[in-house]
């Protein structure tokens, strides 16, 4: 099982309601967004019921085709998308505003939630119109900073070492990007956890986080839930950076012609190939991409090999932003 890795936390106080089938419909908080849900989803803020805008409801999918073959399947529709997991499930998105869910047999609530607020959710954000990102976000005195990079770049470790120095954690894994303020892209606050490996989180230490168990054995991270260290509002993106190993901290701005690409190569749509971008989906997205990339720019963020010498590279994005311009 391969698949982008949620987080998981101690529920949070109870927000729920009956839905069909004995279930309780659980009200939460993430990206903007009221979340109403069948699967409980402790990751995520409660919040009281409320009319949702995105609905998660659990029951059978009829996976049109039989286009799901060995351990995953994906189809995109032009309105519904459907993403399959022998070992966990298949989900169902329809029109960005509702995604089932047909659990696989024995399976519960907290291994559902690793595919649900990973690659599907972020399936479902960019079928809301948003620029998603493979990446994690910071707030920074009002702004924001972005990090991406391939995997095991540091982007989590290098947020969690911001967290400690007091900044707050915009979101983990998947970063949502409002573009409709022409000039202003803001970044939406996801949910107040922050993956890490061991290592790391041995080396920052956030004490202000609840460690939670793995749910399986493939799972190589730990989920740690800030009790503290959120950013629960939307905040302007200021910086992207792509993150890289280096002797020293350093950043450097990107080429123009290279920012484009780098912007294309991270958000989350690409990672299912062009199958993903039906329709006018493939201009839109590559649209967005390039307002992004013309705006912002992307930099390189060189961080030093080495979890002891985390602090070099939040000082220089420190300093990089006091710059005070874009």
């Amino acid at each position: 099982m391969n698949l982008p890795i949620a987080s998981f936390a101690r529920p949070g106080p109870a927000t729920g309601t009956m839905a069909p089938g004995g279930r309780v419909r659980h009200f939460y908080k993430a990206y903007g967004l009221i979340v109403s849900s069948d699967v409980a989803l402790p990751e995520l803020t409660p919040t009281a019921p409320a009319t949702p805008d995105l609905e998660i409801a659990v029951g059978p999918i009829d996976f049109p085709d039989g286009a799901s073959h060995g351990a995953t399947g994906f189809r995109f529709e032009a309105t519904r998308q459907y993403l399959s997991w022998q070992a966990v499930g298949t989900f169902m998105i329809s029109d960005g505003r509702r995604i089932d869910v047909d659990p696989a047999p024995g399976i519960d609530d907290p291994l559902l939630a690793f595919p649900l607020l990973g690659p599907v959710m972020a399936l479902a954000l960019h079928r809301r119109g948003l620029l998603v990102l493979h990446a994690s976000a910071i707030a920074v005195d009002g702004k924001s900073v972005i990090f991406m990079g391939d995997k095991g770049a540091g982007k989590s470790t290098t947020a969690g070492a911001m967290i400690r120095a007091g900044h707050r954690l915009l979101t983990d894994d998947v970063v949502a990007l409002d573009l409709s303020d022409p000039g202003r892209p803001m970044i939406l606050p996801g949910f107040p956890q922050l993956k890490l490996a061991a290592d790391a989180a041995v080396a920052i230490r956030l004490d202000q986080a609840e460690v939670r168990p793995q749910v399986h054995p493939q799972i190589d991270k730990a989920q740690h839930r800030l009790h503290d260290g959120f950013a629960a509002e939307a905040v302007p993106v200021w910086r992207i950076y792509v993150l890289e190993r280096g002797e020293r901290a350093a950043i450097s701005q990107l080429a123009d012609v290279a920012a484009l690409p780098a912007i294309i190569k991270f958000s989350y749509i690409t990672r299912f190939g062009r199958q993903a971008l039906t329709g006018d989906l493939a201009v839109t997205h590559l649209s967005q991409c390039a307002e992004i990339a013309g705006l912002i720019g992307v930099n390189r963020l060189e961080v030093p090999a080495g979890l002891a010498r985390l602090d070099e590279a939040v000082a220089a994005i420190e300093t990089d932003l006091a710059s005070g311009t874009r």
